[in-house]
Order: structure tokens, then C-alpha cells, then sequence
């Protein structure tokens, strides 16, 4: 992985506000020894720790990450955005249709059963006789959820409620007018009238304890369940705060003083009322956008996949409510969200610290969610002398790297590349990425090289065209089964091959080093954007809000890593019942499953930046873990295995040599030219998936056979 240069377009689009101090970039890596590589040009952000953000992506070994650490401010998102984080308590001119897709949708999904309760609770709160006035109130909400869609629940105010308190024959429709739109502004006492009777107060009423024990439990638990099932979908998130709305306030509220109205009445009614709950749209498909906390909804509403992971794997030990197949694929879904969360705290210590901070951080959780898993998979196949768990290990390290260098460069390139046509790159800097994917792949295979050189191929039966053993002097072809480079029982491996593997171990991380050196010190200059003259500002947001402080990063991290190390395990607990089945070759499962499920992070990453018109960091995104797979997670396994033997033996498969090595010469030859389109980038793509097939269809590794 290098330095990129290019600047994402977003980024290129802001401009600085009056009365706000800029922040230069290169004031930021000026302490950090980044100068020069800022001499030349200016990146925009909208607050320094952004600025710090925008500068790590940029640096050799660090993760690259595109959603914003700081909360920006509300005011200069666009409407779009804004419309997200909408309570639903404002009515707007809406000009479009009532009548689509997603509303129908509603109906078919939530409308129907959730009007049909409220019709029941409604009758049944009649029965009580003392409920009289929530069953009212149950059944125009009834007709309400039925199609809520152009609609508004509102709040009575106190003015109104006393006139028609005070004068019952006056003509105050509370159910056919339309509310203000706005909260209501405050409120002036009225003048007291000689012999006016008081209401009871809401919480002194016998029918307020009746609605709460019999009416308000059952619409809870199914608003509950609405609103659950409607945020889990996403795209339907506004019939979830439709339903928190409908529980937290407005049934809480006194019936008499809830009223319902049609949004399209005239708005320039003189009494007050409070608009509550107003909503035109069931399901708006922008909320893929949508974030809590600074984090993405899809990682927030996979969450609870880590709770059921570890309670139905640590306390179905028998599987009596499920199977192992469903546990293995529970924790592997809860590997997502737990890898989203540590990058998302490696990107907030990093912002907010100097740079050795922020490389420690980066070196210490950058890899992991992966080395978790190889360790915990090492570990757990040594107790139970499971050979096939080793063979995992290194099929998921091969799919791994295959995949950050074909695949999430090239489906980069292809979604960049239908957006903005042709995208360009800076080449010096890709050409440095080569070399040290040369570097580790080289220095990685160099072993299993070596061994086929001068290890001695060893088959476990031999037959001939006559049905003889191997053994037998018959003369005519043999054909041999379960043929492999015997090094155990020879000098060969403990004199030579191990020799090297731990000299190469040490020369990986040594080469990452040097990298390091090359382009954040010596060599800065190779990433200035020639064709760049423009110089930008920054806008600068003096007290810009963090999502997570540092202390709750690094308490965040700490925590993703315990629950990461429970879901490995659960993983490599029940994988075995997978790697039984006979149509599906363990190679596969390693290279894709495994391999690509923590990375998914860095997919949506990668495809974020090529949207926005950056393939350089697009690009580097899959580098970057490429290279950390082979120069530090492959050494740091080789190191474990020498002080704790698990029996890891760095020598892969012929697929995985040929595949590896193939697949890097083939990026080099996309690189060279700087551009990129979606044609380069389905080449890549489809030969990722012609490896994929060839795994598919391989044979079992030796130790894997059922």
C-alpha cells in the first residue's frame, strides 16, 4: 500500500464560510513529518480532527476510512439528509403522490394487523365503560394506521380545549381541522371565569389506570414489534419512529386532547395545536445513509447477531435449539458488525492522536479480526488434532489476499467506473504498491518454492494399469493417489525450509518498515499530484463534536476484540459440520466465506471513495490489507507458532502459489497505465470468480478428507 494523491471530489466541492478560520492540512502533518506531501495543494474538511482523518487515509499502514469521525453539523447537510433524521413532527407541502409502491407496501406489511389491533383495544376499552374515551381514540387511530399517509396526529392545545370546555355548543370540530404546523408558542393563561370546573388531572383519573393496564400493554408490544421489524429493513425506518412516536408520546397522552387531521387542510387555522406525528412516506431509499452514533444502520442493526452468537453458542452446547450449521453462520454474520466498530475505533484514536499514536493503534488492531480467527483456529485444530483446520487457515489467508487484490479493486473499478466513465490514479505511487505486493507474495511462497525444488514427492497408493500395487514389478502406467512433498520426515525441513521461513518471517516486516520510511519520510514528493494547482481551504468548525472520544475508542476496541475473540471461536466450533459437506471443497469455504467476511467493511469502503470519484483510495483499500496479510499477519503467525506449536507450516498448495502469483502479476499490468474504467475492473472481477470456481470444484486438502 502507498500514498494516494488524488482528492475526493466531495472534499473539492466545499468552500470555506465567512468568519470561519481554514485549517491546512499541511499545519496538521507538519508535526507528523508529512510536510512535503502537502506542500502543493490544500485537502477541505470541516473541522481539524477531519483534517487528521483525511491525512491518515493517505499514509502508508493505515486504514483507510471513509465515514466521518466528527458529528457534522446539521445545518449545511443537504435536504436530503436532513429529511433522515426528521422526528415526523413537522408538516410540510408535499406536492407528490400518497399512492406507491412503499406505501402500498406499508399496508400489506404493517397497516392491516396493526389498524386491527387498535380496532380491538379500541372495543374493549368500550366495554370498560370508564375507557369510553380511549376507545374513541383507538378507533380514529385505527382508521389512522390503516394509511397514515398524508395524515397528522396533533396535540389540542390548552386555549382551545378551555373554549370548548367552556362554551360546548361553540363550533370547534376538533377531528375535522388541521394544526399549526410548528410547536405551539407559549401559552397565555386565560382569564378565570367565576365557576369554571377544573378537568381532573390526567394522572387522578380512574380511566388513565384502566388504559394503562388493559389498552396501552398490547398496543405496546405491537408497536414494539413494528417498529423492530420496520427498522431492521432500513428502507422503512420511517414507519419505525412512526410506531416510537405512537408509543412514547402520543398515547400517553389524554385522549381529548389527541386529535387527527388531514395534512392537505388549510394551515391558517387561529387556534393552537401541536402537529405530534405526520408522515407521507413509508420507506425512503436513502436511509442507507442513515447513521447512530457515527455508525452505519446496516452494522447497528447487526448487532444483536453478536448476542444471539454467543448465547446460543455457549449455552446450546448440545444444539437442542439449534444447529451447528446455524450457530457457524450466526457467527460469521456477527464478525461484520464487531469489524465495522474496530475500524471505526481505529479511525477516531487515530484522528485525535499524533501520528505514533495513531500507527501503534493501527499496527496493534489493523489485523485483528483476521489474526483472531487464525490463532483461535490454530489453536482449537492442535487440541483436537483436526490437520484440516491448519489447511483452513492457510486457504483463508490465500483468499484474503486474492480478494483484496482482485476483487475489491475491481468491483471498485467497475462502480466508479459507471458513475464517471474513466477515473484516474496517481501511477508512481500504484508502482510502489506492485513492488511490495512482489515483495510479499515472493517472500511468502519463497518456502513452498523451495520445497518443490528439493522435497521428495511422496503418494500414498499407486496402482497400475493392471490393478498391481505399487510394489509389485509390473512393468506399464501408474496411477498414484494423495500425492505430496514429504519434508517431515527427512533433514530437509528442520535443516533448510524452516530456516527460511523464519528468516523470511523477519525480512517481511523489516520491508514493511523500509515502506514506511519510503513514503512518509524520504519520498513524500512521489505522491504530489503534478496535474493539481488548485489550492483549497479548509472550514474550520472551532469545538467540532467527536462521535467517540479516545478513552471510548479505545474502550470500544478493546470490548469489539473480546466479543471478535468469542464469535472466532464459536466460528472455528462449529465449522466442522460445513467442512463435511461432500459437493463443497474446503479450499472454497477458506477462500470466500471466511476470507471476505470481516473485509466487508472495507468493500463498502472502497466502493464509497469510487463513487465519490477517489479510486486512488479506492485502490488502496485492498492493497493495504494485501500487504498486511503477507508482511505482518503471516510473520506474526509463524512467531506465535514458534513460542506455542500448532503444528503452522508456512507452505501452501500448488492453487494457492499459482493463483497468488497470478493474480498480482495481472493488478501490475492494470496499474501501469494510472486510469481506470469498468472494463478493467470486471477483468478483474471475473478472473477473481474463475479462481473461485476452480476452489469450488478442487479437490480436499490432505487432512481434510471425509
Amino acid at each position: 500500500m502507498s500514498l494516494c494523491s488524488s482528492l475526493s471530489s466531495d472534499s473539492r466541492s466545499r468552500r470555506r464560510r465567512p468568519g470561519e478560520r481554514p485549517y491546512d492540512v499541511s499545519s496538521v502533518a507538519r508535526d507528523d513529518g508529512l510536510m512535503d506531501i502537502q506542500s502543493k495543494r490544500t485537502m477541505r474538511a470541516v473541522n481539524k480532527v477531519e483534517i487528521n482523518k483525511l491525512v491518515n487515509n493517505y499514509r502508508f499502514g493505515f486504514r483507510k476510512w471513509k465515514s466521518h469521525v466528527t458529528a457534522r453539523p446539521f445545518d449545511e447537510r443537504s435536504q436530503v439528509v436532513k429529511e433522515l433524521y426528521s422526528e415526523l413532527n413537522v408538516i410540510k407541502p408535499h406536492p407528490g403522490r400518497l399512492i406507491t409502491c412503499g406505501n402500498v407496501m406499508y399496508v400489506l406489511l404493517f397497516g392491516w394487523w396493526v389498524s386491527l389491533v387498535y380496532f380491538l383495544v379500541g372495543t374493549l376499552m368500550f366495554i370498560t365503560i370508564t375507557g369510553i374515551p380511549y376507545g374513541k381514540l383507538c378507533w380514529k387511530l385505527s382508521v389512522y394506521f390503516l394509511w397514515p399517509f398524508g395524515q397528522s396526529v396533533h396535540q389540542v392545545g390548552n386555549t382551545l380545549r378551555r373554549c370548548c370546555d367552556l362554551v360546548p355548543d361553540c363550533e370547534c370540530n376538533l377531528e375535522d381541522t388541521s394544526p399549526v404546523l410548528l410547536p405551539s408558542p407559549t401559552e397565555v393563561a386565560p382569564p378565570e371565569f367565576p365557576g369554571q370546573s377544573l378537568r381532573t388531572p390526567y394522572w387522578h383519573r380512574f380511566s388513565t389506570f384502566v388504559w394503562l393496564l388493559l389498552g396501552y400493554p398490547p398496543l405496546v408490544v405491537i408497536h414494539s414489534m413494528a417498529c423492530f421489524f420496520s427498522w431492521i429493513f432500513v428502507f422503512t425506518i420511517p414507519v419505525s419512529k412512526m410506531n416510537a412516536r405512537m408509543i412514547g408520546v402520543i398515547l400517553l397522552l389524554p385522549p381529548e386532547d389527541v386529535s387527527v387531521s388531514t395534512c392537505s387542510q388549510m394551515k391558517h387555522q387561529t387556534y393552537e395545536t401541536r402537529a405530534l406525528l405526520c408522515c407521507y412516506h413509508a420507506v425512503n431509499w436513502y436511509y442507507y445513509k442513515f447513521t447512530v452514533d457515527g455508525i452505519s444502520v446496516f452494522a447497528v442493526n447487526l448487532l444483536p447477531l453478536v448476542i444471539l452468537a454467543i448465547i446460543l453458542g455457549y449455552i446450546d452446547k448440545e444444539n437442542q435449539f439449534t444447529s451447528s450449521n446455524v450457530k457457524f453462520a450466526i457467527a460469521i454474520g456477527s464478525i461484520i458488525p464487531v469489524s465495522y466498530y474496530i475500524g471505526m475505533g481505529i479511525a477516531s484514536v487515530s484522528a485525535q492522536s499524533n501520528f505514533a499514536v495513531g500507527a501503534v493503534v493501527n499496527a496493534t488492531f489493523g489485523s485483528i479480526t483476521e489474526l483472531t480467527f487464525y490463532i483461535i483456529a490454530l489453536i482449537r485444530g492442535h487440541q483436537t488434532s483436526n490437520s484440516c483446520l491448519q489447511e483452513l487457515v492457510k486457504a483463508t489467508l490465500t483468499g484474503t489476499l486474492l480478494g483484496c487484490i482482485l476483487f475489491i479493486p475491481g468491483i471498485c473499478m467497475i462502480i466508479g467506473g459507471l458513475k464517471h466513465s474513466e477515473q484516474t490514479f496517481n501511477s508512481r505511487s500504484t508502482g510502489v504498491s506492485s513492488a511490495l505486493l512482489f515483495i510479499s507474495v515472493g517472500g511468502v511462497f519463497a518456502p513452498t518454492l523451495f520445497s518443490k525444488v528439493y522435497g521428495n514427492l511422496v503418494c500414498d497408493a499407486c496402482t497400475n494399469s493392471t490393478g498391481g500395487n505399487g510394489t509389485s514389478n509390473s512393468s506399464g502406467p501408474f496411477v498414484c493417489h494423495n500425492c505430496h512433498y514429504d519434508l517431515r520426515n527427512g533433514t530437509l525441513f528442520h535443516d533448510h525450509v524452516e530456516p527460511l521461513v523464519y528468516t523470511v518471517s523477519a525480512l517481511l516486516p523489516l520491508a514493511y518498515v523500509i515502506g514506511l520510511a519510503f513514503t512518509l519520510k524520504t519520498h513524500t514528493h512521489i505522491y504530489d499530484d503534478d496535474d493539481d494547482d488548485g489550492e483549497g481551504e479548509m472550514t474550520g468548525h472551532h469545538g467540532a463534536v467527536v462521535h467517540w472520544s479516545r478513552w471510548r475508542s479505545v474502550l470500544i476496541l478493546v470490548m469489539a476484540t473480546a466479543l471478535l475473540s468469542a464469535c472466532a471461536d464459536l466460528v472455528t466450533e462449529n465449522i466442522q459440520p460445513i467442512l463435511n459437506q461432500p459437493h463443497i471443497s474446503q479450499y472454497f469455504i477458506g477462500v470466500t466465506i471466511l476470507a471476505m467476511a470481516s473485509e466487508i467493511p472495507e468493500i463498502v469502503n472502497g466502493i464509497q471513495f469510487a463513487l465519490q470519484n477517489n479510486i486512488s483510495l479506492s485502490l488502496e483499500v485492498g492493497i493495504c490489507i494485501a500487504v498486511q496479510v503477507c508482511m505482518l499477519q503471516i510473520p506474526i503467525l509463524v512467531l506465535f507458532n514458534a513460542f506455542y506449536d500448532v503444528g503452522f507450516v508456512l507452505l501452501f498448495s500448488d492453487l494457492h502459489l499459482w493463483a497468488s502469483i497470478f493474480s498480482v502479476i495481472l493488478v501490475n499490468y492494470i496499474f501501469m497505465d494510472g486510469k481506470s474504467d469498468y472494463f478493467q475492473g470486471t477483468t478483474l472481477v471475473v478472473v477473481y470468480l474463475i479462481l473461485l470456481a476452480l476452489y469450488f470444484f478442487a479437490p480436499s486438502p490432505a487432512g481434510c478428507s471425509l
